[in-house]
C-alpha cells in the first residue's frame, strides 16, 4: 500500500504556487518572526490588521516546505451558527458562509480563484465549527482557531486539547468584537491569560491601531470607534 502524500508533495502535484508575502506593519513583522520560531500563536488586536490573512498565509506557507505537516484546519465558533437558520440549504451549505473569508484569501495567495476547493477537495485545508471538533485528533496540522473572541472558554479548551503530534495552533482574535453575552462565556479571557503563562509553547503578538492595512477610511473609522468607546459613549 502506497503511503499517503504529504501536503507539501500534493501542493507540488497540484501546481499551486503561493505568492511570496511580505510583512507590512512592524507587528506583522514581528508574527513572521515568531511563527518561524515553532511555537503556537496568539494573534490579538484590530480588525483590519491582516490577523487572518497573515495565519492563513503563514500555515499554508509551512504546509507547502515542511513535510511533517499534512494539512491546515481552520476553525471558527458555533456560536454566531445560531443565526444561520434562517438561511437556505443544509449545514454544510450554511456553513459555506462562513468559509468565504478563507475562499478570498486563498485567491489572493495564490492568484486562481479555485484553489480553497482545490485545497479543500484534496484535504489540504478543512473548515470546522467548534460543534465538530470533538473526538477527533489533529495530527501533523497547522490549526487556525479565527475569531477566537467568540469562542466559549470550553470551546477554546476543547480545540485546544486536540492537538495530535506535530501540531500547532493560531489563536486569532479581537476582543472589542465578540458575540458573546452571557459573563460565564467571557471566561474565554482566562483562557488566553493561561496561555500567556505557557511562554515555552506560546507566542503573542498584538496588532495596534498602526498596524491597520485594509484602507484609509476603515484606519479612521476604527480610530474613531475606539476612542468613543473608550469614553464611555
Amino acid at each position: 500500500m502506497s503511503r499517503k502524500k504529504k501536503g507539501s508533495d500534493l501542493v507540488a502535484r497540484l501546481n499551486l504556487k503561493l505568492r511570496d508575502i511580505q510583512p507590512m506593519t512592524d507587528a506583522q513583522d514581528d508574527f513572521f518572526r515568531r511563527y518561524d520560531s515553532g511555537k503556537s500563536q496568539l494573534l490579538i488586536g484590530y480588525p483590519g490588521t491582516g490577523k487572518t490573512f497573515l495565519a492563513v498565509y503563514k500555515a499554508l506557507e509551512e504546509m507547502t516546505l515542511n513535510k511533517d505537516i499534512n494539512r491546515v484546519v481552520i476553525v471558527r465558533s458555533a456560536v454566531p451558527t445560531r443565526d444561520l437558520g434562517f438561511l437556505p440549504g443544509g449545514l454544510d451549505e450554511k456553513g459555506e458562509v462562513y468559509e468565504l473569508p478563507y475562499k478570498q484569501v486563498c485567491t489572493n495567495l495564490f492568484g486562481r480563484g479555485d484553489a480553497y476547493e482545490i485545497l479543500k477537495k484534496h484535504g489540504l485545508i478543512t473548515f470546522l465549527t467548534t460543534s465538530y471538533v470533538r473526538g477527533v485528533t489533529l495530527d501533523h496540522t497547522v490549526v487556525i482557531a479565527d475569531e477566537f473572541q467568540n469562542f466559549t472558554a470550553h470551546e477554546a479548551d476543547s480545540i485546544l486539547t486536540r492537538l495530535g503530534k506535530g501540531s500547532k495552533i493560531l489563536f486569532c482574535g479581537d476582543f472589542f468584537q465578540t458575540d458573546l453575552t452571557k459573563s460565564k462565556d467571557l471566561d474565554v479571557y482566562k483562557f488566553v491569560e493561561v496561555l500567556e503563562s505557557m511562554d515555552n509553547w506560546f507566542d503573542e503578538t498584538n496588532f495596534e491601531v498602526s498596524d491597520i492595512v485594509r484602507s484609509g477610511i476603515v484606519k479612521a473609522y476604527i480610530t474613531s470607534k475606539y476612542i468613543v468607546h473608550r469614553e464611555g459613549f
